[in-house]
């Protein structure tokens, strides 16, 4: 097999396979003179909102902030209990945290998403809310989690930074509880040049609140109506994803026909199990952020692969929120100690090619088969 390279994710060409689109944007905004708090933000918070099917969008500045702000928007107090999925970035732990709540993770389910029974088994007389982190592209099983919040009077947000466009049985992702946060991150499906993000929302009072925070205070009058911070959408950025959204489908789309691919290579082997292929499962529409697998000799396979020059990544140092003991993590979750132990991500990205795609599964089944 001839050796070729295959990054896990090629971060120059998001400049350089649309560099004369992006300069003449720049010029276009920095021409104007308006950086911060413009008409191009403006544009794609009401771009966005019309994508996802959801009454408002609010740009900021990354989406660890937004979870943050939507969380004090909420108005969580100090021992109140928020509960999540241990397979998540510690980001969704921390927004909690910081917002003065207490995140407790529990275990996965078979889907690797949040598991329903560990989130009934988890509710105390502490708990208002459950997070849900719609992870790789997928979202949980929202039905489920929904009832359960209703049972107990909690409410529902979500993390959904990495799910953009994908949906749950026609819904879209970000708008199945109070609020949500998105990332633009440049490695995400919808990627900008540098930290981005947005918070999606319903309610138009919650939405004030929450505008009203990511400005120092301010509402879209201008008027300074409590105390606030600062985690604004860049309108550069905000024009560049403008211009990324347009052709949104066409990747989200590509990247499913990827996974296919992988699924028709790889399925056969026993020592791997494969996330859902698309059209799996009728209620689950995915965009594939990531193809998360599960592997044997995990971490053989990940040497073998970079000698062959394929990039591939442990999410998150191979670390679930529970590993975390100086965090003061303490639970004991079976399912996601076992995942975190085999998981490993093959590259999935807007860039990788039929033939990077065949070379990717070839040096997969040549290690299994020697």
């Amino acid at each position: 097999m001839t050796s070729i390279n295959v990054p896990f994710f090629e971060y120059p060409r998001l400049w350089s396979d649309n560099r004369k689109e992006l300069l003449s944007i720049i010029d276009n905004v920095s021409a104007t003179g308006g950086f911060i708090m413009q008409q191009a933000v403006c544009d794609f918070e009401i771009e966005l909102a019309k994508y996802a099917s959801v009454n408002y969008s609010v740009g900021v500045g990354n989406a660890t902030d937004g979870m943050e702000i939507f969380l004090e928007a909420i108005g969580v107090n100090k021992g109140d209990e928020i509960i999540i999925s241990s397979h998540t970035m510690l980001a969704t732990a921390s927004a909690i945290k910081v917002a003065g709540g207490i995140p407790i993770p529990v275990d996965i389910g078979s889907d690797n998403l949040i598991n329903i029974e560990s989130i009934e088994n988890a509710i105390t007389s502490n708990t208002v809310g459950i997070m849900p982190t719609q992870l790789n592209g997928r979202i949980c099983d929202m039905d489920a989690i929904l009832d359960i919040a209703n049972k107990h009077s909690l409410f529902v947000v979500e993390d959904a930074a990495q799910a953009l466009g994908s949906k749950y049985k026609g819904q879209h992702a970000g708008t199945f509880g109070l609020a949500s946060a998105i990332s633009f991150f440049p490695a995400k499906v919808l990627g900008c040049l540098g930290d981005a993000g947005a918070i999606l929302v319903n309610d138009k009072s919650l939405f004030h609140k929450i505008y009203q925070i990511h400005d120092h205070g301010r509402d879209v009058d201008g008027e300074v109506k409590r105390w606030g911070r600062n985690s604004r959408l860049d309108n550069l950025q905000a024009a560049i994803l403008s211009y990324k959204l347009g052709s949104y489908d066409k990747v989200i789309k590509r990247r499913r026909e990827v996974a296919q691919m992988y699924q028709d290579r790889l399925a056969s082997l026993v020592e791997l199990k494969l996330p859902p292929a698309p059209n799996s499962n009728k209620d689950n529409f995915d965009v594939y952020q990531n193809y998360e697998i599960q592997a044997d000799n995990r971490d053989d396979i990940k040497i073998y692969l970079e000698k062959k020059g394929i990039g591939t990544l442990v999410q998150w140092g191979g670390l679930a929120i529970h590993h975390f003991k100086g965090l003061g993590f303490d639970q004991s979750l079976p399912n996601a100690d076992k995942f975190f132990k085999r998981c490993i991500m093959l590259p999935m990205n807007n860039f990788i090619s039929d033939s990077d795609v065949d070379y990717v599964c070839e040096a997969v089944l040549n290690f299994y088969r020697s």
